[in-house]
């Protein structure tokens, strides 16, 4: 047995410690938010937050999460309003949407280290997260957006 918190709540699940955090959140515990892209770590669309922190959840093991917090884009915010999140939608950043959840949680754990990113800090702390369908300029002009809206801006 696994003991954690998942979006700020105590989990328990019965898995080895072997098996990857995203086949627990999305077969054990039905949280599909998180997706599977590549499975090796490369493109980001598994991206959580171990105790704030963005990684991929295809390659971590559950057992690295024991005791620990985890954080997926269902616990990001309750009402979809957290800042990246408002500023996703704000922007219009989506295309096919497959990837966004990833980048979604990268951006957040990007803007708790780097409260106001230049192009290069957002370049640089997003550059592990592949969109196929090419949002990158988009995506970059919600994160300053979100970078606004976390310091109470319009």
């Amino acid at each position: 047995m696994i003991s954690f918190r998942l979006n700020g709540k105590p989990q328990d699940v019965d898995v080895t410690g072997d098996t990857p955090v995203l086949w627990v959140l999305r077969d054990t515990l039905g949280l599909t938010g998180t997706k599977y892209g590549c499975g090796i770590a490369v493109c980001g669309a598994c991206t959580v937050h171990l105790d704030g922190a963005a990684v991929r959840s295809c390659v971590t093991p559950a057992s690295a999460v024991a005791g620990r917090q985890v954080t997926t884009i269902e616990g990001l915010s309750e009402r979809g309003d957290h800042p990246v999140q408002r500023a996703w939608t704000d922007i219009d950043v989506p295309q096919c949407g497959y990837c966004q959840s990833g980048q979604i949680m990268s951006a957040a754990a990007l803007l708790a280290r780097k409260p106001s990113p230049t192009d290069t800090d957002i370049d640089d702390g997003m550059s592990g997260n592949i969109c196929r369908c090419g949002t990158y300029q988009r995506i970059r002009a919600a994160i300053h957006r979100a970078a606004a809206l976390k310091k109470g801006g319009a």
